[in-house]
């Protein structure tokens, strides 16, 4: 059974830093994608970044490219997202996902979610 968990969510203000942390288990870690979605209040639930574990290839939304950041320690089977220069509008649910997908972003095309760790930034 695939289970992934979150963790490493806070309130900050705009401008700092939060690492997000997502742990697998039972799957084959070596061959999948790892996503890490979001979702604001009254807002569908969107791609923000991902990585392909076997190739190590990584995929960031426009809205995060340069500031955030997807990595992985293989040894651990687990999956970071290091967010920097945070802003308030980075305000959301966060969820890590896995599945195997050639469209990245595409949220229903990952069958395993974790439980979602909240990251608020205020202004």
């Amino acid at each position: 059974q695939v289970q992934l968990v979150e963790s490493g969510g806070g309130s900050v203000q705009a401008g700092g830093s939060l690492r997000l942390s997502c742990a697998a288990s039972g799957y084959t870690y070596s061959s999948i994608c790892m996503g890490w979605f979001r979702q604001a209040p009254g807002k569908e639930r969107e791609g923000v970044a991902a990585i392909y574990t076997s190739s190590g290839s990584t995929f960031y939304a426009d809205s995060v490219k340069g500031r955030f950041t997807i990595s992985q320690d293989n040894a651990k089977n687990t999956v970071y997202l290091q967010m920097n220069s945070l802003k308030p509008e980075d305000t959301g649910m966060y969820y890590c996902a896995a599945g195997w997908t050639g469209s990245w972003w595409k949220s229903n095309e990952y069958n395993r979610w974790g439980q979602g760790t909240q990251v608020t930034v205020s202004s």
